[in-house]
């Protein structure tokens, strides 16, 4: 694994030497094969999904090309959202892509993405979402009613039984990420041992994620239990990862925190644009709800009360130019700072998120989750499907038993964990 030496936003070494950031240049290391191999194949499903003509496929052509050999070229200056990259971002232009951070790296490739198939460009293509086709393929799945009808029996369950079902159906949604199947599936697994396949033991969408044993990578649901059930219901803040089965998931965990009440208001924090394939935004979160409320049983239920909820300001949509960035969680701007330091719960989903969270870079894994997101503010919850290569917060000995057991458990989406910093 071969990672790279790291910087601040503005440029300059920071004062306590973090870990050197993930690259894209070593073969052996994930960055890379997210370069050679998911992107080619997902241009070619832009292609086959939408009708664009020559120009803007030989543009995404050149793009592949030159992010797997050449050097990178700045935006456009017309580039709508172009300017924040070309001030905080200049030292990179010119650089060899091999030489940059994967987190930049790749944020910026969605950018440039864009700018091929003329998203930002005044003509018919403009502001189309291009991964559109691949969302709605998902999101009209005939399949996707019956994956919600083990939520019709949580009625009867505990409170704090049904709490867990629903937060791990959101963890366990995120392994529906469409960048991720574009090159690699969750394996079958064979027996018990969550060193070995899918961690759930199942679909939790769709048979219920109280049905799966098995344990998680790190499983601070019951802190989160505690958090919500015991303090006065705040305002909880989701910063959304991927749109379709994983936002239904989403919805459904929001649903429940307001309708027992251990949430004032839910605030789901969209990206401004489309972004990472999958990734949700407002046109997103409409079609979720439009999907599930033609379901018949609970989660049709529950999108009546989420549309209910929105009608009188009770979930509520926000953006920021901050999430289509690379820039780490612990550097946002003041302005959402300080909206997310007032929440009662800030819900970190996925797994891009998370690397935005502690850090993309070689960290050890023991490293306390705690220390990794000492710049982040408020009471937080990380609800991610491992799919890169950094994490924290694990046992030492967790780490060198899956290490020996799976060398390629960091990134192949078998495991899972839930991890906490909760304040009174």
């Amino acid at each position: 694994m071969k990672a790279m030496t790291s910087t601040n936003a503005n440029g300059t070494a920071p004062a306590h030497a973090p870990a050197p950031a993930h690259g894209i240049a070593d073969p052996g290391a994930y960055g890379w094969g997210v370069f050679h191999e998911r992107h080619p194949a997902l241009v070619r499903r832009l292609c086959e999904g939408n009708p664009y003509g020559p120009e803007q496929r030989a543009r995404l052509d050149a793009l592949l090309d030159e992010s797997r050999a050449g050097r990178v070229r700045p935006p456009a200056p017309e580039t709508a959202a172009a300017a924040p990259w070309a001030a905080r971002d200049r030292r990179y232009f010119g650089r060899p892509w091999s030489e940059v951070p994967f987190l930049w790296a790749e944020s910026y490739f969605y950018l440039r993405l864009l700018e091929c198939v003329d998203h930002f460009s005044p003509g018919p293509w403009q502001g189309v979402d291009p991964f559109a086709p691949m969302k709605n393929a998902e999101l009209t799945d005939p399949a996707l009613e019956s994956d919600t009808a083990w939520l019709d029996g949580l009625a009867g369950a505990p409170p704090d039984e049904a709490f867990r079902a629903l937060v791990l159906a959101s963890l366990y949604g995120n392994r529906a990420d469409l960048g991720f199947q574009l090159v690699q599936a969750v394996t079958t697994p064979t027996d018990g041992d969550p060193t070995d396949g899918d961690p759930t033991g199942g679909d939790p969408v769709a048979d219920g994620p109280g049905a799966s044993g098995a344990p998680l990578l790190a499983d601070d649901v019951e802190a989160l239990w505690k958090h919500v059930s015991r303090r006065p219901p705040g305002d909880v803040h989701v910063i959304l990862d991927n749109a379709g089965r994983e936002l239904l998931a989403d919805l459904l965990l929001m649903d429940h925190l307001l309708t027992t009440g251990r949430a004032t208001s839910v605030v789901l924090h969209v990206k401004p644009r489309p972004y990472y394939v999958s990734d949700a935004t407002a046109s997103d979160v409409r079609d979720c709800l439009t999907r599930m409320a033609a379901f018949r049983g609970e989660a049709g239920r529950a999108a009546g009360r989420l549309r209910e909820a929105a009608a009188t300001g009770r979930l509520r949509q926000a953006t920021h130019a901050f999430f289509c960035s690379p820039v780490e969680f612990a550097d946002m701007p003041a302005d959402l700072r300080a909206g997310l330091a007032q929440a009662g719960l800030c819900v970190y989903k996925g797994d891009l998120n998370y690397r935005r969270l502690v850090g993309d870079r070689a960290w050890p894994a023991d490293r306390p989750f705690d220390d990794a997101v000492a710049g982040v503010p408020g009471s937080l919850v990380a609800l991610r499907t491992l799919k890169s290569e950094v994490a924290v917060g694990l046992p030492k000995e967790t780490v060198d038993r899956l290490d020996a057991a799976r060398p390629d458990w960091r990134t192949d989406g078998s495991q899972a964990l839930v991890q906490t910093r909760l304040r009174p």
